[in-house]
Parts: structure tokens; C-alpha cells; sequence
């Protein structure tokens, strides 16, 4: 069974406790009776994918729903980016449901953000990749709207902070973004253009006088962080995949788009 069909049959706000376990408690009003508490503590006991998986869907939707009211107003276009990232993972009514009720609460006055980002800190334990996969997210929520706040940046920030996540790879992620955004030229005798350049070295997070070995070792180090097997294993929930397989395509056009510039200088 799936992560989001044992969700779905039960127990899991239980099984996590913390402010996690309680939205998923509340939003699928959840009520264990003792003779099925060990049931649900195997089923989700710390570590587990199912668990993992289970958190992270929680944690990014409610921290996104956070990020998105942090200038005072959820704008027409912070929820219609919400409805992208729904769409691009294909979820099903439920799960676009809860998705939906997640991101509500995290509007709320009475969210307990830090708190919510020190139970999903300890799930996670180690997995930057997945911590990475997070941020990336949060991210596209604060360019919803073609700009960043800076009560959004405050809190992108404190997130970091909270997460033991280098500020220095959150200014990498948001060039990878801007290259999303913009896409690279595709056309195979048009040069490109400067700008373009610049944001490709940014995406790889190499200098510009970078060598060769260099700028493949940061471009293998990159695919082999958003490899979609790779981060189901760690606990990405398998519909959020085509996310990473989305930053793949990126970070191979600016790879790409750099071996172009070198054979035209």
C-alpha cells in the first residue's frame, strides 16, 4: 500500500504526534482506538518511508500556505501557483483536498511554524537532498507573483536557519528557478546571450573561469541530488517527482548551455 493510502486508512496523527501528526489528525479526522495503536506505530514508526513521506507532504503545503500570507495578503497568483504544483503532481481529490486544507492552515494566525520545522527537521534527519527539495518549493511559492517580499524573505531566511540549510545554495536554487522561469534558447545556431551564460554558471553554482572538471563535477553532483529514485528512497512522496525531473532538465540546459559558450569563445 501506499504512503497515502495507510495515511488515508488511519492512525498516522497518532503514530506521529507533534504539530504534524495533529493537522493530519484534523484534517482526516482520524480517531485510533487502542487495539489499533501498534498497528499504526509499525506502519509509521520513525524513519519509515511511508512516515517520511507522509511529513514532508504535510510540512510543504502548511509552510507554504505560511510563506504565501507573509506580506499580509495571499494574492491571486500564490494560489493559483498552489494549483500548478497540485496539477504537476497529479493528485487525487483527497489529496488535493488535504493539500488544499494544509495550505489553509498554515495561513492561520495560530500556526506553529518553527515548531512545525523542527518536527519535519528531525524526520528528515539528515537528507539534504530532501531538506533541498523543500526549499525549492517554498521557493516557487514566493515568486508566485514575479517578486520577493521581504517578509518572505525574512522568513525563507529563518526556514533556512531552522533547517541547518546553507543560505548560499538558497541563492544557487533561485538562479536554477530564474533559468525555469526563462528558459534557455533552444535554437542550435543561435548563440547565447550573456545573460543567459551568467545564469547557467549560477545554476551549477560554479565560477565563471571555472575549469572543465569543475563545471562537470558540480553538474553530476546536482543530477545525482534531484535523481527522482533517489529522493522517493529518502522520502519524497512519489507524486511530487516530476518536480525534481523538472530541476533536472534545468540543471542539464545550463550544463549544456555552458559546453555551447565554451566551443564559440
Amino acid at each position: 500500500m501506499s504512503w497515502w493510502g495507510k495515511l488515508a486508512g488511519g492512525g498516522i496523527g497518532f503514530a506521529l504526534g507533534g504539530p504534524i501528526g495533529a493537522m493530519l489528525g484534523a484534517i482526516l479526522g482520524h480517531q485510533v482506538d487502542k487495539a489499533n495503536r501498534d498497528k499504526f506505530k509499525t506502519d509509521f514508526s520513525k524513519g519509515t518511508q511511508e512516515r517520511t513521506q507522509a511529513v514532508f507532504f504535510t510540512a510543504t503545503f502548511s509552510v507554504m500556505g505560511h510563506i504565501s500570507k507573509a506580506d499580509g495578503y495571499v494574492s491571486p497568483q500564490e494560489i493559483q501557483m498552489a494549483e500548478q504544483i497540485f496539477r504537476q503532481m497529479n493528485f487525487s481529490s483527497d489529496q488535493r483536498t488535504a493539500a488544499i486544507e494544509l495550505f489553509n492552515q498554515g495561513k492561520s494566525d495560530e500556526f506553529e511554524l518553527d515548531e512545525v520545522l523542527t518536527q519535519f527537521k528531525q524526520e528528515c534527519s539528515r537528507k539534504l537532498t530532501l531538506i533541498q527539495m523543500f526549499m525549492q518549493i517554498q521557493l516557487q511559492a514566493v515568486y508566485a507573483d514575479g517578486s520577493k517580499h521581504p517578509a518572505e524573505e525574512k522568513i525563507l531566511l529563518h526556514i533556512c536557519e531552522r533547517l541547518g540549510y546553507p543560505k548560499a545554495m538558497l541563492s544557487q536554487m533561485e538562479a536554477l528557478l530564474f533559468a525555469q522561469q526563462r528558459r534557455y534558447s533552444s535554437g542550435a545556431n543561435v548563440p547565447p546571450s550573456r545573460s543567459e551564460i551568467d545564469e547557467a554558471y549560477a545554476v551549477l553554482g560554479v565560477a565563471k573561469n571555472a575549469d572543465d572538471a569543475e563545471i562537470k563535477k558540480a553538474y553530476r553532483r546536482l543530477m545525482s541530488q534531484h535523481h527522482p529514485d533517489k529522493l522517493i528512497a529518502k522520502g519524497l512522496p512519489e507524486e511530487m517527482v516530476q518536480i525534481a525531473t523538472d530541476k533536472s532538465q534545468e540543471i542539464q540546459k545550463a550544463y549544456e548551455l555552458i559546453k555551447k559558450s565554451k566551443t564559440t569563445q
